[in-house]
């Protein structure tokens, strides 16, 4: 089990059924009695799922609702799969198949945005600056899950920023496309870069920052790291994407 503040990477050891039932909701029950109100089940090893398992997804679905958090499913095999879409689980929570990650493309320099909104961040007030910036998404064509992760997302990287740069000096700008939102977190820290999909540092200083965002990736459909073109510090972009027929729904008003 992986665990970053509030959000939680729970690993299936092979198939969900009455053999693993029992050790995988002990974890689940364990990380939401500490507080965590995001579980990610990487469901990588897992060919099959059974009614037990089922009967667990939708009990600690229906548990996270009710404290306000959110439960999802990664890495699903198309026989898993296949058993979700049965059980209309897939209607209820977010449910990723393996190799199914969205690629998100270059915004063409045409491109627009519908509005722009970018707040300072108080180091001592982080918790504001989290809700400010959730506030801002929903006014994007987010599903409330999506807005649910992208602020979980936002948090890590605001986290990062001020845990291991300058603290002070750290800027959040939510930006609405027709397609996507985009939340950049800048700091004024030493700099730090990381190519996209490259592995995050496993040791020494940045080993921390690693774990953050390793939980982003997971969280939204992109995230790049570069240090800034000009001063001292780094800039991370988080990008989620709009789902098609959603899009066209995005509210500009009050930007």
């Amino acid at each position: 089990m992986c665990s970053q503040s509030n959000i939680v990477l729970v690993t299936v050891p092979g198939d969900l059924d009455v053999t693993t039932v029992a050790p995988v909701r002990r974890q689940i029950d364990s990380a939401i009695a500490r507080g965590s109100r995001r579980v990610i089940l990487n469901m990588a090893a897992a060919d099959y799922v059974d009614s037990a398992g089922m009967a667990l997804i939708m009990r600690e679905l229906r548990r996270l609702r009710e404290v306000g958090g959110l439960l999802s499913l990664i890495d699903v095999s198309p026989q898993a799969y296949k058993a979700l879409v049965l059980m209309r689980l897939v209607d209820l929570m977010p449910v990723s198949a393996a190799g199914a990650r969205r690629e998100v493309s270059e915004l063409a320099p045409w491109v627009l945005p519908l509005w722009q909104n970018t707040l300072a961040v108080d180091p001592d007030r982080l918790a504001e600056a989290r809700a400010r910036v959730e506030q801002l998404l929903r006014r994007t064509a987010l599903s409330a899950d999506d807005v649910f992760d992208t602020t979980l997302a936002v948090g890590e990287a605001l986290g990062n920023a001020i845990d291991h740069t300058c603290a002070v000096g750290v800027l959040a700008t939510v930006t609405a496309y027709p397609d996507r939102a985009v939340v950049d977190v800048s700091d004024c820290g030493e700099g730090f870069s990381l190519a996209d999909g490259e592995e995050p540092p496993a040791v020494g200083d940045h080993a921390e920052r690693g774990r953050g965002i390793r939980l982003m990736r997971m969280l939204v459909d992109a995230v790049s790291i570069t240090q800034k073109t000009s001063g001292h510090g780094t800039e991370v972009r988080l990008t989620k994407l709009i789902p098609r027929q959603d899009a066209a729904q995005t509210n500009p008003e009050g930007a």
